[in-house]
């Protein structure tokens, strides 16, 4: 049986929900420059419900548009989509702070090789919406996102080659890595009919030949990936400081993301929804705290924020049995509720938004709310 089309919303292939569409705008890396952040607030004041969406993969994603058109215009101008054809398949994953605090070597340039190698073949551009790349410096924060074409960083020199979010024992080196994973990419596509994901092939020899003809790895432990967010002060290796916060269900006013880009530092966003900005002094980075904090960011990394998640919930999504989002901060509000594990909440079976790896799926039904291990 084959599988319906892929509706992964894009900028020119918006989704219609029932709060007006939704576009999604794909940050390789989860970087976004505070001019491109400005723009977007304009987008989403002029054309949406002025709030920004974050995602589960560190994209950004804007509600409520009456104007695809003029929408997409100004995201294009933005400079956050400079190869159209090429648009949704930029799903590309890098360890946040990379080059700046821990890891075992600076993978933003791997990124950046990617990104434009990737944009620069156009047998790449029918890679289905969902398939994932990811480059882990070796924290372990990125190879646990289970990329279908993935890096992990063994030593400043080296990566192991991850293919459905399992290690393979096969290595590459820094100046080959990008053309590494885009050769699984390649490879991938020779392997499938209509699978979105590596996990959905019956079989996979065209990868399997690539991985043959690659160095073997040595021995290496395997990094846990990281147990405590990106939420709040981050000293940089290089004496500058990063902030990392979160937003309530992900979502930041349109007022919110135009002081952001005041500060005129980069942003990233990362796959657990944190918002990191990089490369402060002390000083700006205590006006930060003093500004955005009263209004709404959360800087405590021991916020329940940090640990739960929802999909967008009725009335937005028609699919929806429930306000999940309402429910989810009615609970929070409720005095001596303790959240200690991560959790998502979900209106449908479909489960939206859903986190990878270990957590509580809390379903709505027509019989009230279902916990569920995934």
């Amino acid at each position: 049986m084959s599988r319906p089309a892929d509706r992964c919303p894009g900028v020119f292939s918006a989704h219609p929900a029932a709060d007006g569409h939704l576009a999604r705008i794909r940050l390789p890396g989860g970087l976004i420059t505070s001019s491109q952040l400005q723009a977007l607030v304009g987008v989403a004041d002029d054309f949406g419900d002025a709030h920004l969406e974050l995602t589960s993969r560190g994209n950004l994603q804007l509600r409520g548009i009456s104007d695809l058109d003029g929408a997409a215009e100004r995201i294009v101008d933005a400079g956050l989509i400079p190869t159209p054809s090429h648009e949704r398949v930029r799903n590309l994953q890098l360890s946040a702070l990379t080059g700046r605090r821990g890891g075992l070597l600076d993978a933003r340039q791997i990124l950046d090789d990617l990104d434009v190698g990737l944009r620069a073949d156009p047998g790449l551009a029918h890679l289905p919406a969902r398939f994932l790349f990811g480059i882990d410096d070796g924290r372990g924060d990125i190879v646990g996102e289970a990329p279908d074409a993935g890096l992990l960083a063994i030593d400043g020199g080296t990566l192991e080659v991850v293919v459905g979010g399992v290690r393979t024992g096969r290595t590459t080196t820094v100046d080959q890595a990008a053309q590494t994973l885009l050769a699984v990419a390649h490879a991938f596509l020779a392997d499938r009919t209509d699978e979105w994901r590596v996990e959905d092939l019956a079989g996979h020899p065209a990868i399997d030949e690539f991985l043959d003809s690659l160095a073997t790895a040595p021995p290496h432990r395997l990094p846990l990936p990281p147990t405590e967010p990106l939420v709040g002060w981050l000293d940089q290796d290089d004496g500058l400081v990063a902030l990392g916060a979160v937003v309530a269900h992900g979502r930041m006013s349109s007022r919110i993301a135009e002081f952001l880009a005041a500060i005129e530092r980069d942003i990233y966003f990362t796959p657990r929804k944190e918002i990191v900005v990089v490369d402060l002094s002390e000083g700006m980075a205590d006006t930060v705290l003093r500004v955005l904090a009263p209004m709404g960011l959360i800087f405590d990394a021991s916020s329940p924020w940090t640990r739960v998640s929802a999909c967008a919930g009725s009335p937005g999504c028609d699919k929806s049995r429930a306000d999940v989002r309402g429910d989810l901060e009615l609970l929070l509000s409720t005095p001596d509720v303790e959240l200690t594990a991560r959790e998502h909440w979900v209106g449908c079976e479909r489960g939206c938004g859903s986190p990878h790896g270990h957590h509580t799926r809390v379903e709505a039904t027509d019989d009230g709310y279902v916990r569920q291990q995934i």
